[in-house]
């Protein structure tokens, strides 16, 4: 069976160190995800996202860089991980990108930041265990040829601190000049003739931790000062110059900058020396950078063929400022400031402002910018030259916690998760006349609890249980549809059917819904700097986007209207299910007695709760799902037990007790799924006993017809709504992140063997798998679907889809 992936949506990690775009030529960007490794192209034309996501670290990944190969055709990551440990990445040519054997454990705690120079074979790693380890990497082009990687120095700072900024440099042709920082005040220069680096100054000045270290040549000139960046918590940016000879450099005039009040009396020129490879070396304070109103966590140095040196930094206060140094006065000024330049942040999450910026970086060329926010997603601005003005275009992102749940469209047409980052979000593809592409197209729900469990109730509305006692309903707003329509072709109901638009009031928790705002988005942006206290308002010009909406878009306008509460549960919620036809929704809570683990019914025309609540299960009920013809519900449980309800000839919206097995599995039970119609009373449950068992209904009995076991528990199955030529189509996951897809045959029901496929480690996710959807046949697909497709939702925080062509699926 043949099987690719289509789209991957993950958020990136709030770490200034996390993520690094080669220099090399490749265009890719690393960033760490979970802990995975994601690699995308922001640059690409194709508009795709994601490319890979590599599956080895087994905790959060901190620090990434592309080493210095001095080829495009060889490209090399390494990375650094909460887990401890430090691994290598390697792609040859345009292949994919395989994990290096090498795994280095020699740090005691989280790696937090690595530093690399070009032209050396060098890099060093800073760790929470108070040392910093330079290391020495030999590669070969060839392919073939192994990465060996040797230890050469360890350097134990003192006193003792958590290094959090790294940056490498040459000093002279044979020394080379290294820059540590972290939890302290502190600038710690150190110098190296050979191997060894040595102390050689301490850089004071800074009032706050220190994120982010820079150097870079004050000129194309290799023997010109070196110029090294701080930036910090205090808020400030310090340039420091490192200058050869004995006399010190021309005074900087920057510390007579008027805007610096009472700073330029404070600010110290003190001269520290060193000695280095029988060289004399100075280093000088050379200029403060303010503007920034919040910690800076990262500024990064390029050199433009036109501007010369400019330094890019990324804010808490939600801003990237571009610095350049003016002609006439040598004074630094910030030349450009993206992002969002106003007081309008918001008291709650829903603004999506709050967090700031945690990354910057610079593209190779200089002629695009990116940004990491608190919400995962990526900002993407592009360089005009014609206008000098800086644009903004659509990026990549996804979740940034475990995926808890996903539901398609009852159509197929797009597919929604939710998550424990207390988001949901709504992806969909975008089509243009030679390409698609899949993107997030509405942030629906920004809550204030972690998110479970979520289902749709026909094409323009969906349900949501989150960690609290109440279920939310939310309908599709105009705007939301009409940029499905544009973009994605996607039917909108009748215009009066949809509400307007929904916002978030400060300090709430529901959506309401409100009337978009009919000016321009940019000039809303700007009229709101004078007045903290107003509320993002929809704008109409959001419609009328050509492009997948930008990430201010979506933190902000592209909420969905609260239409219902539904209450009756105790405790928080942990499963939903709505019935096909979309008139009942079955819900579930936590539960530790059989008073709570009650399933509640509600009717979606008055919503109310149809009563009495259906027992039989004695813990909390994972899963529920209704049969295709809406007739039977089922539910299983950690009690290890499945039930299966049967509604009402009469009353319809009525569910009681047919039968139930307290035995079912030996151990709870994660997942259930019915099988298509054709195939009878079918459905499937999973269980941690590392089974999945297929059962069929005879009258009031169900009986297990065949067993599918696995390496491993078993966290979730779906089985394919559409009958294929040989049988049923089932897909289950793992608890370590394993997909299986295999078919039953038609009568006996039994797996066929040469069906079975394993979507290897690769493609798969790397940690819990807590859902499988394969995607409805029908609506805008048609008779144009020519493959079958699978989501999956795990707690690495991606969001993947599968696609399998028709013909890997049917043939015998």
């Amino acid at each position: 069976m043949s099987l690719k992936v289509d789209f991957i949506a993950a958020g990136g990690n709030r770490h200034p160190a996390a993520a690094d775009w080669d220099p090399n030529g490749s265009g890719l960007l690393a960033f760490g995800a979970g802990n995975n490794l994601a690699l995308w192209k922001p640059q690409a034309t194709d508009g795709n996202g994601i490319s890979e996501l590599l599956r080895g670290h087994t905790d959060v990944i901190n620090a990434v860089k592309f080493f210095p190969s001095g080829s495009s055709n060889d490209t090399i990551i390494v990375t650094g991980s909460a887990d401890c440990t430090i691994r290598l990445w390697r792609r040859h040519g345009n292949s994919s990108m395989e994990q290096d054997p090498w795994v280095i454990d020699d740090h005691q705690d989280s790696i937090n930041c690595i530093a690399v120079s070009a032209n050396t074979n060098n890099f060093i790693t800073g760790s929470a265990d108070g040392t910093v380890k330079v290391w020495s990497l030999d590669h070969d082009s060839d392919a073939e040829t192994p990465i060996e990687v040797k230890l050469w120095q360890t350097i134990s700072l003192k006193p003792k601190y958590l290094s959090l900024a790294l940056s490498l440099a040459r000093l002279n042709d044979s020394s080379r000049v290294l820059a540590v920082a972290g939890t302290r005040s502190t600038i710690q220069i150190y110098t190296s003739e050979g191997k060894n680096f040595q102390l050689a100054a301490s850089l004071t000045g800074h009032e706050g931790w220190i994120r982010s270290l820079a150097f870079a040549r004050e000129s194309e000139d290799p023997q010109s000062d070196l110029v090294l960046s701080s930036a910090s918590q205090d808020k400030y940016i310090r340039l420091w110059r490192i200058h050869q000879g004995t006399e010190l450099p021309a005074a900087s005039k920057a510390g007579d900058d008027p805007i610096l009040g009472s700073f330029g009396k404070s600010l110290s020129n003190k001269a520290h020396r060193f000695n280095c490879s029988r060289l004399d070396y100075s280093v000088t304070f050379e200029a403060l950078l303010l503007g920034h109103e919040d910690w800076i966590y990262t500024a990064q140095w390029r050199r433009g063929p036109e501007r010369g040196l400019e330094l890019l930094s990324a804010s808490a206060d939600n801003s990237l400022a571009i610095w350049t140094p003016d002609p006439a006065s040598g004074v630094w000024l910030s030349s450009a400031r993206l992002g969002e330049i106003s007081a309008q942040k918001g008291s709650t999450t829903a603004t999506g402002s709050t967090g700031g910026f945690w990354i910057g970086l610079w593209s190779p060329s200089g002629d695009a910018v990116v940004s990491l926010g608190r919400t995962g997603s990526w900002r993407l601005w592009t360089h005009d030259t014609s206008s000098d003005s800086w644009s903004q275009q659509y990026a990549t992102g996804g979740h940034v916690k475990e995926v808890k749940g996903i539901a398609w469209a009852s159509d197929g047409s797009y597919l929604l998760s939710t998550s424990s980052d207390q988001t949901t979000r709504l992806f969909a593809e975008w089509k243009r006349t030679r390409e698609k592409s899949w993107h997030e197209f509405s942030r629906p729900q920004i809550h204030g609890y972690d998110l479970n469990c979520i289902d749709t109730l026909g094409p323009h509305r969906f349900i949501s249980g989150a960690d609290e006692k109440l279920l939310r309903v939310f309908d599709e707003p105009k705007t939301v549809a009409e940029i499905l329509f544009s973009l994605c072709g996607i039917e909108p109901p009748a215009a009066s059917a949809l509400p307007s638009a929904a916002n978030i009031p400060v300090l709430g928790l529901s959506n309401k819904a409100v009337q978009p705002v009919a000016h321009d988005l940019d000039k809303m942006e700007s009229d709101l700097i004078e007045d903290d206290t107003v509320q993002a308002q929809p704008s109409t010009s959001v419609a009328d986007i050509r492009h997948p909406p930008l990430e201010d878009h979506l933190s902000r306008h592209l909420l969905f209207p609260e239409h219902e509460k539904l209450y009756g549960h105790g405790y928080e919620i942990a499963t939903l299910a709505a019935s096909h036809s979309g008139h009942v929704v079955a819900t579930a809570c936590r539960a530790s007695s059989i008073d709570h683990a009650v399933i509640r019914l509600y009717e979606t025309k008055e919503w109310r709760e149809i009563r009495p609540p259906l027992t039989a299960h004695s813990l909390t009920v994972t899963s529920l799902e209704f049969s295709p013809d809406d007739k039977y519900l089922v539910s299983v449980g950690r009690d290890r037990q499945w039930a299966i309800f049967q509604r009402n000839a009469d009353k319809p919206d009525v569910y009681e007790l047919l039968t139930a097995n307290p035995k079912g599995h030996s151990r709870m039970i994660l997942g259930a799924s019915w099988a298509p119609l054709a195939a009878g009373r079918v459905f499937a449950t999973a269980g941690r006993d590392k089974t999945v068992k297929i059962w069929k209904l005879n009258e009031k009995e169900a009986e297990c017809v065949a067993s599918i076991t696995a390496t491993e528990p078993v966290t979730t199955v779906d089985f394919l709504q559409t009958p294929l030529d040989q049988g049923f189509c089932i897909a289950y996951g793992t608890d370590s992140g394993l997909i299986n897809i295999c078919c039953l045959e038609k009568d006996i029901l039994q797996v066929i063997p040469e069906t079975v496929v394993e979507i290897g480690s690769k493609l798969s996710p790397s940690k819990t798998v807590n859902q499988l959807l394969w995607r409805p046949l029908g609506g805008i697909q048609g008779a144009n679907q020519r493959q079958y497709e699978l989501a999956a939702a795990s707690d690495d925080s991606s969001v993947r889809l599968y696609s399998f062509p028709m013909a890997s699926l049917t043939a015998t």
